[in-house]
């Protein structure tokens, strides 16, 4: 078995991302000039009415004030800092994403890959170009024209700190989608006066390196991050790199002027090392498939073999974007524009083959808005956008792990339109009644350039996998499409402050979300020992379909939510339930084998669920948290799934930390990572994943010239666990669906600057 540790490539392009184009009009720098962080926060947010939140910096930090918005949004929001996690090792998203919340991270592979990401169930069943949450950097929408993002792209520790919007909260931000948003927000110039450098190393060939630079002038400020990481992984066939860099550089044009200049790449490579059976986890969680056994003319185990196919993905992403902000008086004028370039590869197993996807695509915003006097969220706000965007894609086929003759190719295509109106309306000393409406437009089209009269197809004998059967080929047909989707989205929320440290709110909202193109394209009718298009492997001269194109409905929602938000003594307390009503839910089936069935809408789903946190010094050197998330996402009298649990929704997801200080140099935690019930892995429910716990524990120490050292240990209990699924329609007992979480594993690093 050969294993492969990818390398990072040169990137041949830009990529551009629309799908939120309006969020970079609201990302607004707060008023005061010393604030440069490149937050969601709007033009008006000034430090004032920061209630609780204590600042110990010589002035209000962009943290301070994100943190003070989110206790005033009436919804589910919330802001993590980094900082909080700086002394854990190795740390990926699901590890910076665990304190908040209603923020379900599943890891797919372990190290810096394809993580299944979902709010409230949103893009739940999409994988592995991810949808149904506006993901940004800095502000910047990563999302393609379509919606769609690669969630592996984010280093989190480049990050000062994460928003998190959830639900309607992100409708201002250009968000109409069922789950929110996720901004990711660079230290500014001025916070780091200097650089940072973070060494570690670990088990299973983890090495991370980061440098961060800070230089501040009177009327500028800038601020560089460059990190690279690497692992040979916990499984065979299991390697990973990526390569991260993160620019800003602020300008005072005038009084009451900034502009904002940002530009990031990321190259991001990692091997796919596949789902295992449940006896092969039990047998050895670090071996890979190699493709279902027949035994008396039956298939058995099947799932992808990934010794012969040796999938993996490679993808490059650069952006840059401006921003220019000026107020004056009551009046705030925002314009944007960003642009960004993506290269992706992703050689699937053999029944999907390559795909090479190539395009870039361009936001372009305005935003006005009337400011409030004393800080607060604006009295009104008014923003536009459009976004447009390309992409050139092929598909070859995947012979032995090897690109193999071209299958299909042509241009993909989407455009969107938004116009979004908030109000926030005082109806008292304590009551505020916060109404808005959103209009949005997206077009998708798919221009198939493939000339050739027939598509070719590869297959190897499944008696055999590593015989090649002869070609065969499929006539072609015209895959073509260009659809158009439109809703008109309203939210209405109100809010009760009964004391300064009390908000309790309610809210209704709808959302949209129309399909992406991998909703709306899927190749088909291939097996694990066969290229689609050839659904009997032997069978070289069988005529089906390649690709589906389903006439898919955009999924919309109508979600009633209930929370309070405040502070008691030491405790912290962040708590909501929502109920959501969902028609034409966009769910991406997949058969038996895990072969793609392409994209349906169902009938009607709902989706109810409960998000909590709670934080407190549980006393002068101990401090604590937990996050609980709820959820049961269902069909509601579906002909053939009735009211069944969607698959791939945890049940229950529960993560919590303690911090410890022993002396002000040495502290020591806990982190748990806990799911108390098992997961459905597929609509009929006939497979489920198991429960499990992991726990994990540090230790760093602050020696004399700032520099820290620390050591932790993940999962010491060595806990064999499936941390994430494949999702399909109906699984079979012996079927490979079970992606190992990693085993015991100890990272130690370094931190200092200079």
């Amino acid at each position: 078995m050969r294993h492969r540790t990818p390398h990072p490539r040169l990137p041949s392009l830009f990529c551009l991302n629309s799908a939120g184009a309006s969020v970079l009009l609201t990302l607004a720098l707060a008023a005061p000039a010393d604030v440069h962080a490149q937050s969601v926060a709007p033009v008006s947010e000034a430090p004032a009415d920061l209630g609780e939140v204590v600042v110990t910096a010589r002035r209000t930090t962009p943290l301070a004030i994100a943190r003070a918005r989110a206790t005033r949004t009436p919804g589910g929001a919330s802001v993590i800092a980094t900082a909080d996690f700086e002394e854990e090792g190795a740390v990926i998203l699901a590890d910076a994403l665990a304190s908040a919340p209603g923020v379900v991270v599943q890891s797919f592979f372990g190290g810096d890959d394809q993580p299944r990401l979902q709010l409230r169930g949103s893009g739940l069943q999409q994988n592995p170009a991810e949808r149904g949450v506006l993901f940004l950097q800095d502000g910047l929408p990563l999302n393609r024209a379509d919606g769609s993002y690669v969630v592996g792209l984010i280093d989190p520790r480049q990050a000062a700190f994460i928003e998190v919007f959830r639900g309607y909260t992100a409708n201002r931000l250009g968000a109409t989608v069922l789950g929110g948003a996720l901004n990711f927000v660079s230290p500014s110039g001025d916070a780091v006066q200097g650089a940072r450098l973070r060494l570690e190393g670990g088990s299973f060939g983890h090495a991370y390196g980061s440098v961060d630079l800070g230089v501040e002038a009177d009327d500028w400020a800038g601020f560089g991050s460059v990190s690279h990481s690497r692992r040979d992984g916990y499984r065979d066939y299991n390697g990973s790199s990526r390569t991260s860099v993160v620019l800003s550089s602020d300008h005072e044009l005038a009084p009451g002027v900034r502009s904002r200049f940002l530009a990031g790449y990321v190259d991001n490579a990692f091997d796919v090392s596949g789902p295992l059976t449940a006896a092969m986890m039990a047998d050895n969680p670090r071996q890979v498939s190699t493709g279902p056994v027949v035994v008396a003319g039956v298939a058995r185990n099947p799932g992808p073999n990934v010794v012969r196919d040796q999938p993996r993905r490679e993808t490059q992403l650069a952006w840059i974007g401006n921003r220019t902000t000026a107020t004056r008086g009551a009046h705030a004028v925002d314009a944007a524009v960003s642009f960004v370039r993506a290269d992706d590869s992703f050689a699937f197993p053999i029944s999907a083959g390559v795909r090479e996807t190539d395009g870039g695509d361009l936001n372009l915003m305005a935003r006005y808005a009337l400011l409030r006097e004393g800080g607060g969220l604006p009295r009104l706000e008014v923003t536009g956008h459009y976004a447009t965007g390309s992409a050139d894609r092929v598909y070859a086929l995947n012979v032995a792990g090897e690109r193999g003759a071209v299958f299909g190719q042509g241009e993909l295509q989407a455009r969107v339109y938004g116009l979004n109106m908030t109000a926030t309306l005082s109806l008292g000393d304590a009551l505020t009644l916060a109404p808005s409406l959103s209009w949005a437009r997206a077009e998708r089209a798919w221009e198939d350039d493939y000339a050739l009269a027939a598509r070719p197809t590869v297959a190897f004998n499944p008696m055999n996998p590593a015989m090649r059967l002869p070609d065969g080929a499929v006539a072609t047909t015209d895959t073509g499409y260009d659809r158009g989707y439109d809703e008109v989205s309203p939210s209405l929320a109100l809010s009760w402050r009964p004391d300064d440290r009390t908000h309790v709110y309610a809210a209704v909202s709808h959302s949209f979300e129309p399909p992406s193109h991998d909703d709306l394209i899927a190749t088909v009718n291939g097996t694990p020992n066969s290229s689609a298009g050839r659904p009997a492997p032997g069978n070289p001269g069988l005529q089906a379909e390649v690709f589906r194109t389903p006439d898919l409905k955009a999924q919309t929602s109508d979600t009633i939510e209930v929370g309070v938000r405040g502070r008691r003594g030491r405790i912290q307390l962040d708590g909501l339930v929502y109920y959501a009503r969902v028609s034409d839910e966009l769910l991406n089936l997949r058969d038996a084998t895990g072969v793609s069935l392409g994209a349906i809408n169902a009938d009607e789903t709902r989706h109810l669920g409960a998000e909590i946190g709670v934080s407190a010094g549980l006393t002068d050197r101990l401090d604590g948290w937990v996050s609980y998330t709820w959820q049961d996402f269902r069909f509601v009298d579906d002909p053939i799934r009735g009211d069944n649990a969607l698959a791939g929704a945890p049940p229950h997801v529960v993560n919590a930390g303690l911090t410890l200080a022993v002396t002000p140099a040495l502290t020591v935690g806990a982190n748990a990572h806990w799911r108390p019930s098992r997961t459905p892995v597929d609509n009929m429910n006939t497979l489920y994943s198991d429960a499990f716990a992991t726990l994990d524990l540090r230790l760093a120490y602050v020696f004399q010239g700032g520099v820290t050292a620390f050591v932790e240990t993940r999962n010491v209990f060595d806990e064999v666990h499936a941390s994430s699924t494949l999702v399909v329609d109906e699984a079979r007992p012996d079927q490979a669906v079970y992606l190992p979480g990693d085993g015991r594993a100890v990272t130690a690093g370094l931190r200092f600057g200079f």
